[in-house]
Order: C-alpha cells, then structure tokens, then sequence
C-alpha cells in the first residue's frame, strides 16, 4: 500500500535572514544594495545618515532617496516577495535607468545594519505606505509564513515622493562602526559611482546622482556631511590605453604618455582573433610608475591640480596614500562598479602574478587605476553573483580576463619601449655586449699615452707601461671568457626549459605503449611456458618489436636535448648548418603537425660554420618557439615556417628565416627592444627567448636582426661587419 500526497515548499522563518546577512558580503556591502535602490528609484540622489543616541547604547541608520516612491500594492506584491522578477522583467526604470537590483534580495541587506527596520514610501500621487519589520520575528518563527508584518497607508497629496529606511539596533551594530569603518565606507561610495560613466561616455552623461554621508552623534567621531565623489586622479597618470571593443572582437585602442609634453598620442588597432565572448567592451586602463622620481614628476604635474579634502594642495605623501588606496581595474555595468572586482586586494587579473614573472615588462596592480564597462548579461554573459562578490566564474568572464589582459599588453609594450629608451629604471643591455665593454681598454691605453707624451715620458717607458695594460686586458679576458661560457650554459638551459614540455609531451605516446604492453607481455608468456604454444612465441615477438620500437623514440627525443644539455660547452668547430637546423626542427615535429604547420629549410647541405653548436640550437629554438606560438594564436589557413642559408665562396652570406605569422610591429622592430631582456609580446612570455638568442648569436661573430615584413616574421641572421666566420 503506498500513499502519494503533494505538498510545497515551506521557508523558515530565519530564510529571509540567510538571505540578507549570509549572501551580503558585509556591511559595506549592504549600505551599497539600498543605495542601488534609490538608483533604480529614478532618485537624483540619496542620504546616507548614521546617528547614535545620546547615551551611546543605539544606532539609527536612515536612507533618503527622492525617487518615484511605491504604492501599497507595489510593497505588498514587488517590495514583499523575495526575488521577485519585477526588476529583471522591466530592465528599464521609467526615467531610463538600467536597474542595478535585480536578483530582489538586496532590501533584506537591511538586516546586517541594525535589528528593526522602518520603511516609508510616497508615490508622486501622495499615497504613503509604511512598513515595520522586526528581524528577531523571522529568526523565531518556525516557517516564513507564520510572520506577520505591519503595513499602513494615508493619503497627503503635499508629501514629496520619495523612500526613507529608517533602520535602528542596539549596541552590537553601533560598535560595528568606528572611524575605520567609515573610511572604508567612503571607499567603497567612492568607488560605486566613479567618473568611469563620465570617461567612458565622453563627458555626454546626463544622469546624475548625488550620494550623501552625514555622521553625528558617533562615539570618537567627528560630525561630518559630505558628498561623495571620486578623487579627481584621473586626469593625471603616466601612461594609457582606452577604446571600445565590439562584441566582433575588433576595435581601435588609443596609447597615452603623458610623461613627456607634446606625446603623440597613438591609435592601435586590435583584434581578439575573433568574437570576445563576452560583448561589448569599454576599457579605460591608467598607469602610473612607483619609483620615486616618476612619483615627483607625478606630483609636480597634479600639485597645482587637486586639492585634498582640508582644501590644501596636495603633497607627496597624499599623493601616494591615493596612489596605494585608488589602485585596482573596477568592472562597471551601468555606471556601477561590481565589487569586489577593483578593489586594492582583489587582483582579479593576476597582474601581480605576472609581474613576477617579469618585473621590468610587467605592472603590477599597485600601479594601475582603471575601468572596463560590460553589458548586460543578456549580451555578455557576465552574470552577477547572488552574494554580490564578482561574476560567476564562466566561460565569458575568462574572455573579459584576458581581453583586458590583451590590451594591457598593449600598453606594457610601448611603456616598457619607453622606459628602455628614456633610459628610466635598471637598463637592459645585452650581457655579451656589457662583457665587451667590461674588458675594452682602447680608451685606457690612448688616454695613458697622451698624458704620458705630454709630459715628455720616454716611448721605451711607455711601451712598458701600455705592455703591462695588454698583459692586464689579456688577463681579464681569461676570465670574462669563462664567464662568456658559463653565460652560454644557463642561457643553453633556460632554451632547454622551452622544449621540455614538447618532449614531454612526445613521450606519452610511446610511454603508454610500452607500459600497456609490458601487461600482455607478461601474460603471454606466463601461458607460454605451460603450453609452447607457437602462436604465443609470435605474439610475444610481436610485443618486443613494438617495445623496441617504441624505445626508439625515446632515444629520439632524448637525443634532441643532447646540445642543450650538456654540463659544459663542446670547443667551437665547424657545424652543417642546414643539418642542425633541420634538428633543431624535429624538436617541434609533432606540435607543428597539431597545428598545421609546415616547415622547409633551404641550402648547401654540407656547408659549414665555425661556431659552438649549441648556440645554434638555443638561436633557431628560440626562434621556432615564437612561431609555432604566434602561428597557432593568431595564423591564417597558411601555415609555414621557410628558413634559407646562403653562403657566398665558402662563407657564410646570411640566414633568413621567416614564417607566415602576424608578424611584427614595424615600431618593435626599429627600436630593437624585441631582443631586450625581460619583453614580450607573449600574455605570460618572459622576454628570454629573442635575448638570448640575439646573445647567442654574437657569441659567435653573428647578429640577429629583425626585419620588416607585409606577411610575417621575417629574421635575418649573419656575420658581423669586419668578423667573417670567425
């Protein structure tokens, strides 16, 4: 016998408090859901008020919106009912506004802030409705329903519409507020409606809303009344990048360097190699260094420009306290910052990951303050959480992270392009070149020589004493080409990290083979040895070959990393070039096979160059690394990789090496700061690859240059002026 019977769903009580205190993330966060409502409200602004009594023992905290208020039936069937539709349905405030709260929870945010909450609502008709809740009265009842809540209504056409929350605690909450409190408070007012609406619409934003704080009564604090509004820092960076990207994925960024007078502003053109996945995208991204010098000039250039709060001028100190408490990339929707993404701890981007990796390329999220406008969830995907602490962690908010990553690429370039040749910061200079200036003394033994013949030193003694500055130099060239080898060998090893993983990758296959198959082997002659059967002899055999094969490709991939491996470097001596190339492109045979591309290498088979074998491989390692990358990122249907040695009377002419990539920026190329340490143009590159190449290449009377090119990269590798082959 069964009994079958329907039955509903039925909240208890304390539902409404989980849904206000355990998904507000605190009590900042909660004063932000009532002022969105106000938003929503149409209200030109709104007053935040906190007042204590006068023994100190209760808080009152009231929001003031001017807005077009609500009707009974509207508290009743909207205000009343938890995550309700109605604002999600309507999407649009009848002045326009795009609603903010529109999960229907963020009223109940109330109950963070005190332990009865009054609420008054008059309609542009006059109709005032009234509504006291006491959240002890959910906490004890059993089930939702059992909770009666008191609403009245009058009538007084002279009342102005408008919504007041009056909500009141006891000692508990008042305590949940101090100074430090209220400077967080500011913070996050401060952030929620920043200028971003103001930058991002050029200027053409009409919709204003005021937000008041007032502070009285408050022990160990000063009364105060202010309006909030963001810091005026905008105005002033170092360097930045802002445009539109469309939901294609393409648009023009435009660079700023505001470090120089009379910069040039650039325009960029950018592409996120199709549609970005998350809509629409307006970004707004500021930098500022933190050396001491650039914060002087930083200063200097804002001193005369913005006043701190006491009305003075700013100083050095408050300029960084800005600097340190403003910094953050604040994701926007509608004018409204979606904490805690901007927020100074929260790096949301992992620049400071990044920055690790390569501190001279990379910012960090102490020395950015910028914005990026999303759309609503309908066109982007970016969907809020119901706690109100970010976007959901999908699939178009890991497009927003590394479009927004992309374009802050953009701009590390060209800073660190900046830098490099302004010569600000630690120089990067190739460490072969500092090792020739390190043991040049040309300079020494001309400038001796002069003031030895000014003052009439016989030439037998100052053939001696130059004598004595060759036997020097010759000795500090000794150890400077040990230093040359041991350089040779770290750079061989980090070359030797780069193709780990492909040969890793590699030697799964055979791997799996040979571990599966040991099972069979086992089991075969196992049966093998009771019955000699002759079928088993041949399965057994057949098992070997495959193993022995498969062992075979181990022996491959381990001898690839042979050059770059070794503890010490072999004597230089002459090296088939067309053959170590055509090796060093085995290396990366299966992953160029994965992504469609093709690779050729022509010239004399026989011809040889005097060099050290290994740099030849760290060059063309390093070289193919970048194209495979580039080609699989961002190449066409096209996919090839051609590298031509040319060699004129038995010498080397050059080596071209080119590929049908996306190429490289003719200003990159002009400046040479590809091949300084530390850039690149990678999202998560280290900048070591073309360095040390470019040293590895001079290590061996060559140079790398990049040259421009309509249709990929194009390298050209040969011997040094005046150097030959040797």
């Amino acid at each position: 016998m069964s009994i079958g019977d329907t039955y509903t769903i039925r909240p208890a009580g304390r539902h409404i408090l989980t849904i206000g205190r355990d998904l507000i993330q605190d009590s900042y966060a909660a004063v932000i859901e009532l002022v969105k409502n106000a938003y929503d409200a149409d209200s030109p602004d709104v007053e935040i008020a906190f007042s204590a009594s006068t023994d100190s023992e209760r808080i009152s905290i009231s929001i003031t919106d001017h807005g077009h208020g609500m009707s009974r039936d509207t508290v009743i069937d909207k205000w009343m009912v938890p995550s309700t539709p109605d604002k999600l349905e309507r999407e649009k405030s009848p002045a326009g506004r795009t609603m903010q709260g529109k999960k229907g929870i963020g009223r109940y945010a109330a109950s963070i802030l005190g332990s009865e909450l009054l609420l008054e609502s008059v309609t542009e008709t006059g109709e005032k409705t009234t509504v006291c809740v006491q959240w002890a009265d959910f906490e004890n009842a059993r089930y939702l329903a059992d909770v009666e809540v008191l609403i009245e209504t009058e009538r007084d056409p002279m009342l102005p519409s408008g919504t007041r929350l009056l909500i009141t605690g006891d000692r508990k909450f008042l305590e949940d507020w101090d100074s430090q409190q209220f400077k967080k408070l500011q913070f996050e007012l401060k952030k929620l409606k920043s200028p971003v609406s103001e930058i991002l619409e050029n200027g053409h934003n009409d919709d204003d809303f005021a937000i008041t704080l007032k502070v009285s009564g408050l022990p160990d604090m000063e009364d105060t009344a202010e309006t909030i509004e963001p810091f005026p820092l905008l105005g002033f960076f170092d360097y930045r990048i802002t445009g539109t990207i469309t939901a294609e994925g393409t648009g023009i960024l435009k660079y700023t360097l505001q470090k120089v007078r009379n910069a040039i502003e650039e325009d960029i053109p950018f592409d996120a190699n199709g549609p970005t996945g998350c809509g629409e995208l307006v970004l707004d991204i500021r930098v500022y260094d933190r050396d001491k010098e650039s914060i002087e000039a930083l200063i200097g250039r804002i001193g005369h420009g913005l006043k701190n709060e006491s009305g003075g001028y700013l100083r050095s100190r408050e300029a960084r306290q800005i600097l340190t408490e403003y910094n953050g990339i604040g994701v926007f929707r509608n004018g409204f910052r979606i904490r805690p993404l901007g927020d100074p701890e929260f790096d949301w981007l992992t620049l400071n990951e990044r920055r690790i990796q390569n501190p001279s390329m990379r910012i960090g999220s102490n020395q950015v303050i910028g914005y990026v406008q999303i759309q609503h969830e309908d066109l982007s995907g970016l969907v809020e959480k119901s706690a109100r602490d970010g976007l959901r962690e999908n699939g178009p908010f890991t497009r927003l992270k590394d479009i927004t990553k992309q374009v802050i690429g953009e701009l590390e370039r060209r800073r660190f392009r900046y830098r490099s040749d302004a010569r600000l910061g630690r120089r990067t200079r190739s460490t072969e070149r500092n090792l020739e200036r390190l043991v040049s003394y040309d300079d020494l033994r001309r400038n001796i020589r002069m003031q030895l013949e000014r003052r009439g030193t016989d030439e037998s003694t100052t053939s001696r004493i130059i004598e004595l500055i060759d036997r020097e130099e010759g000795n500090k060239n000794k150890v400077i080409d040990d230093i040359r080898q041991a350089v040779a060998i770290y750079q061989g090893q980090a070359t030797l990290g780069k193709i780990i993983n492909v040969i890793l990758h590699e030697g799964r296959r055979p791997l799996n083979y040979i571990r599966n198959q040991i099972k069979n082997l086992r089991h075969w002659h196992g049966t093998f040895t009771k019955t000699r059967d002759p079928e088993l002899s041949e399965k057994i055999l057949t098992i070997s070959d495959g193993i022995g094969e498969n062992a075979q490709v181990f022996v491959r991939l381990f001898g690839r990393l042979d050059p770059l491996a070794a503890g010490r470097r072999s004597p230089r001596k002459p090296v088939e070039l067309k053959t170590a190339i055509a090796e060093t492109l085995k290396v990366f045979e299966e992953e160029m096979k994965s992504r469609s591309i093709v690779a050729e290498t022509i010239g004399p088979d026989s011809f040889a160059y005097s060099c050290w074998s290994q740099d030849i491989y760290a060059i063309f390692t390093n070289l193919i690394d970048n194209s495979v990358y580039w080609m699989g990122e961002r190449g066409g249907n096209d996919r090839k990789i051609t590298i031509e040695v040319v060699a004129e009377d038995a010498s080397l002419s050059h080596i071209d090496y080119r590929d049908t990539g996306p190429g490289i920026e003719p200003d990159l190329i002009d400046s040479e700061v590809i091949f300084e340490p530390q850039f690149s143009t990678k999202p998560d590159g280290t900048g070591l690859g073309l360095a040390i190449a470019g040293e590895a290449a001079e290590r061996n009377g060559l140079e790398l240059r990049a040259i421009e090119c309509d249709n990929g990269a194009f390298f050209r590798l040969q011997p040094k002026t005046g150097n030959g082959d040797e």
